[in-house]
């Protein structure tokens, strides 16, 4: 069993030993140690896998997410020398939603494998917020294939505020596979002949996914829909680069829901960072460029930021500062959640 345990004073305070983080999401499972008395939370040694955890009726299924990580985990401590691990940090896509089972059964079979005496279980969100800002109050969108973002003040009272991140149907706007979408879209229309089509995107579409009269049978009854509208988004920022106007439309358009969400969490008050971070921003100026003035005119007072690192140094980060007692982001039942191992 395992108790839910708050911030700062339950954390640990033994900055002694090793801690490991864990990311694990769409394109697999990552791993990594560092040591705890180590402020910056430096990796020593990492394992990844492209084989991402199952999900099923129960949510995110803990047999499958251990079947990884013990071994791997296992060989991370003989190549660092490690005696097991103080603390460690899971940060999981869905975690909010689908975590229960991973509540249910991480906390006791992480203390019997390596006497882990305190575990955070966290929403990829708030491991990519701790990589992107570390502990610092302010705002993190993180964008994909979908979106969401993620602010805080770092007090109790403020907790985490949280826009958008509501899958393709419902949201994620902005994110990879909405700007693939509209990209298709406009594709389609070229195609009909109506308004707002571009020809330069159905020449894409037609050279990725063949004849478009195609694109619903092929697209519709696959259970990775949401990767591959994603996977058209670069045509669309390759169609920008060549000023396309509906293609550079789409990225002004997904820049200024970004900044939105950022907007929507950022906490009251001047001064705050406001970081993105997430693969989607890797189709460089056509999005980056009208997100940076979307964000000067959504957030004047922010300070803009590079996002300082990935979601599993996010994950270094928290355990480190768990068992460091220097964690002060705030305790969440879903985003958050610090666990100890019952003794015995």
């Amino acid at each position: 069993m395992a108790e839910p345990a708050g911030r700062g004073p339950d954390a640990l305070g033994t900055g002694r030993g090793h801690v490991l983080g864990v990311d694990s999401g769409g394109s697999g499972l990552r791993i990594a140690v560092a040591r705890a008395d180590d402020a910056e939370a430096r990796p020593l040694a990492s394992y990844a896998s492209d084989e991402p955890v199952r999900t099923g009726p129960a949510g995110i299924d803990a047999a499958h997410l251990l079947s990884q990580l013990l071994p791997a985990a296992e060989e991370l401590a003989r190549e660092v020398g490690a005696d097991g691990f103080v603390t460690v940090c899971v940060g999981a896509a869905g975690m909010a939603s689908l975590g229960d089972e991973l509540r249910a059964r991480l906390p006791a079979a992480l203390a019997t494998a390596f006497g882990v005496r305190a575990l955070a279980l966290a929403a990829d969100a708030v491991t990519a917020y701790a990589g992107a800002l570390g502990q610092r109050p302010g705002a993190v969108v993180a964008a994909g294939t979908g979106v969401i973002a993620l602010g805080t003040d770092l007090t109790a009272a403020g907790g985490w505020r949280r826009a958008d991140g509501w899958g393709h149907l419902l949201g994620d706007c902005g994110s990879g596979a909405w700007i693939g979408r509209a990209g298709l879209e406009a594709a389609l229309r070229a195609h009909d002949g109506r308004p707002g089509g571009s020809a330069a995107l159905l020449a894409r579409a037609e050279a990725v996914f063949g004849p478009v009269d195609g694109l619903p049978a092929a697209l519709y009854p696959r259970a990775d829909r949401p990767a591959v509208l994603a996977s058209f988004a670069p045509e669309v920022a390759r169609c920008a680069r060549e000023d396309d106007a509906v293609a550079l439309g789409i990225l002004r358009a997904a820049a200024g829901h970004l900044a939105d969400a950022a907007a929507a969490v950022c906490p009251p008050g001047a001064g705050h960072v406001v970081a993105c971070t997430g693969g989607l921003f890797g189709i460089g100026a056509p999005l980056l460029a009208p997100l940076r003035t979307a964000l000067a005119e959504r957030l004047p007072d922010a300070r803009l930021a590079d996002a300082a690192g990935s979601p599993l140094d996010g994950a270094l980060t928290v355990a480190a500062a768990l068992a460091g007692a220097r964690l002060q982001l705030p305790a969440d039942m879903k985003l958050l959640q610090i666990t100890r191992p019952a003794p015995g």
